[in-house]
């Protein structure tokens, strides 16, 4: 199975660049993964299409303020630094610019020194690990001198920093959105409830994997890198319940429809758990834990759209993608929803 066969082309101008004024009002493309069959709605119509006593997995990652612009101190350099992975106490993995120019004992000042990162270790594709140095709360001075890690694709500045959070965001820890549940309102969610459908969350922390495209041309030797998942009790209970008396689970975005699978590969039924996953979904796989799934329009050759290809099958998919451009929808972070039902 080669990279290639995932590629499409898109015209730039169709790369969101801004969220819509309101999140429930982007486009929404219904595939049905059996048939091919389209229909062209907008997000608020997705209430239409959840039955009573459907089950909705959302992630509640919440986003970091991870992009921090630094100074070299034995240089004054201009340093960036995308904080993507706690070790363990104050100490990060982080994606680094320029990285040839960060050492074993390099250290980086930010904000007059409110904050300095100390370089412990470094590693390939522009990895540097550093230990934290600070007073005070690290997510309060976080929230006063970082920047939301857009993708490299959107050149805008965003004006509203929750704009790049979902609306039930909770747990600190991502370092970029799990964008398809962008589209959900907290009127819609109250919507979803009064349908009788149950809403249950499940947390994954969104790292490095979502800013590295695949580079490899044999699709089954890429590598993904590995994100920390959670799933509680009640959620576990929720699912195993909906399993056991054949309800759909629908899975809003692929980083809730990857902690599902993995949960379910490794002990065969949900349960109360956390862990490292690097799960890769790709055509030829079987889902075992979702029925269908909300997300939003992915990069060419991404491990993202070769799981939505896993699902509802390439030409499916790629047919959806080459309508969705002539229907001038808009891809990507800020973009566009699909439901695959």
């Amino acid at each position: 199975m080669k990279t290639e066969d995932f590629n499409y082309e898109l015209p730039e101008e169709l790369i969101a660049q801004t969220p819509i004024k309101d999140r429930d009002q982007s486009k929404l493309l219904v595939l049905d993964k059996n048939t091919g069959n389209i229909e062209h709605k907008h997000f608020n119509n997705i209430i239409d299409y959840l039955d009573e006593d459907d089950v909705l997995v959302l992630n509640d990652t919440k986003v970091i303020p991870a992009r921090l612009y630094g100074i070299k101190e034995d240089t004054n350099a201009h340093i960036e630094v995308l904080l993507l992975k706690e070790e363990n106490n104050n100490t990060w993995q982080c994606l680094t610019k320029p990285a040839k120019r960060i050492k074993i004992g390099t250290i980086i000042s930010f904000g007059d020194g409110l904050l300095k990162a100390e370089c412990i270790e470094t590693k390939e594709e522009g990895i540097r690990v550093f230990k934290l140095h600070y007073k005070g709360i690290l997510y309060e001075i976080l929230d006063k001198l970082g920047e939301m890690p857009l993708p490299p694709y959107i050149h805008e500045k965003l004006d509203d920093k929750n704009r790049y959070q979902t609306v039930y965001a909770k747990n600190i820890g991502s370092a970029a959105a799990p964008t398809a549940g962008l589209h959900f309102t907290k009127e819609l969610l109250e919507k979803v409830k009064q349908k009788n459908i149950t809403i249950c969350y499940v947390t994954l922390h969104v790292g490095l994997g979502t800013f590295r495209p695949v580079n490899v041309e044999d699709v089954t030797k890429h590598k993904m890198h590995s994100e920390f998942y959670m799933m509680s009790k009640e959620t576990a209970n929720i699912l195993n319940n909906a399993k056991k008396n054949n309800k759909r689970i629908i899975s809003v975005g692929t980083t809730s429809t990857r902690t599902l699978e993995t949960i379910i590969n490794k002990y065969n039924e949900f349960k109360e758990c956390s862990g490292w996953t690097d799960i890769f979904i790709y055509p030829g796989y079987e889902f075992k834990a979702i029925n269908a799934l909300i997300t939003n329009f992915h990069l060419p050759k991404s491990t993202l759209l070769m799981l939505v290809s896993a699902l509802a099958g390439k030409e499916n998919i790629l047919n959806a993608y080459n309508e969705a451009i002539k229907n001038n929808y808009r891809f990507f972070s800020f973009g566009d929803a699909m439901f695959i039902k």
